[in-house]
C-alpha cells in the first residue's frame, strides 16, 4: 500500500515543475499539464514553494519529524524565487534538463 505523505506529493509535483521535459515524455492528463504550466514565473514558483512549505510545517505540528528539513528547504527556495522575481531575473537554460529550446517548446 502506497502511503501518500505531503512530502511525497510535493516531491512529485516539484519534479514536473522543475523539469518541464517530463511533461512531454510522461503520460499525464491535460488538467495536470495545465496546472504545472502555471508556474513559469518566479512569483508563481515562489507561491507554490511557499504553499508546499506551509503544508510541511503544518504536518509537523502534530508530531515533529524529519519533515522539518523539507519545510526549511522549501521555504528557502520560495524566498529565493521571490527575491529573483523582485530583482526581475529570468530563468537560465540548462542542457542537463533539456536546454532552453526544449523548455520553450513545452511552455
Amino acid at each position: 500500500m502506497l502511503i501518500r505523505t505531503p512530502f511525497s506529493v510535493s516531491g512529485l509535483l516539484l519534479i514536473f515543475i522543475e523539469v518541464p521535459f517530463l511533461l512531454r515524455i510522461c503520460p499525464t492528463s491535460s488538467t495536470f499539464d495545465a496546472f504545472v504550466r502555471r508556474f513559469t514565473t518566479n512569483y508563481m514558483r515562489a507561491a507554490i514553494y511557499g504553499v508546499m512549505s506551509l503544508v510541511q510545517w503544518l504536518s509537523i505540528i502534530a508530531m515533529s519529524t524529519s519533515l522539518i528539513a523539507a519545510a526549511v528547504v522549501l521555504l528557502a527556495a520560495a524566498v529565493c524565487y521571490l527575491i529573483a522575481g523582485i530583482k526581475g531575473q529570468e530563468f537560465a537554460g540548462s542542457k542537463t534538463l533539456g536546454g532552453q529550446g526544449v523548455a520553450q517548446m513545452i511552455v
